[in-house]
């Protein structure tokens, strides 16, 4: 339990440091610090969809870690757990996308609508929300904000992970990508998530 509480204390303040300041350059509470690195792990998760081919989302770079596609049904599955758990809702995915959905388009639809079912519980956080208790996760109640904590470091673990299929199969990752732009000043340069380059 020390050991969770002093992995999203480290979290919570690396998101706080990392967000991007609001239009007026005013201060980033919690909430909105939290929403601001959903939607930069999102914008990377799913950029990283298009990476590699259908035929590569079977790839393993060795036999005993999962193929690139299930890392992303693996999120969607975690997706659903801990947003129907922030929403304090039934989880309406009751099977394992990671055992059973593996074409490209099928784990696209899967990533896409585990999204969409967690878009509402970021976009409705605020400042006094965020420290809402919540019960039905694991380990007993939890705050809104420690499990939407929870999911983004979840998130940013397997968007890291997958960062290395594609540099196997000699793609460059969406936030490389996006921090060469930035230092060229082309598309994506202004207004976008601070992406790490991997």
């Amino acid at each position: 339990m020390k050991r969770a509480l002093c992995v999203l204390s480290v979290l919570l303040v690396a998101a706080t440091v990392q967000a991007q300041p609001p239009a007026g350059g005013g201060p980033v509470g919690v909430a909105q610090a939290l929403q601001q690195q959903y939607a930069m792990a999102k914008a990377n998760l799913t950029s990283g969809l298009e990476k590699l081919s259908d035929a590569d989302f079977a790839f393993k770079p060795t036999p005993d870690i999962r193929a690139y596609g299930a890392l992303f049904t693996h999120v969607a599955d975690a997706h659903y757990f801990m947003c129907a758990t922030a929403k304090g809702a039934a989880n309406p995915n009751q099977s394992s996308l990671e055992q059973t959905k593996t074409s490209k388009a099928d784990v696209v639809k899967a990533l896409n609508d585990s999204f969409t079912f967690c878009d509402d519980a970021f976009s409705s956080l605020n400042d006094q929300t965020v420290n809402q208790m919540m019960t039905g996760g694991r380990g007993g109640p939890q705050s809104k904000g420690a499990i939407l904590m929870g999911l983004i470091a979840h998130d940013n673990e397997m968007y890291g992970i997958s960062t290395v299929y594609q540099r196997l199969k000699g793609a460059v990752p969406p936030s490389t990508e996006q921090m060469q732009q930035m230092r060229r000043g082309g598309p994506g340069a202004q207004g976008g998530g601070r992406g790490r380059g991997n």
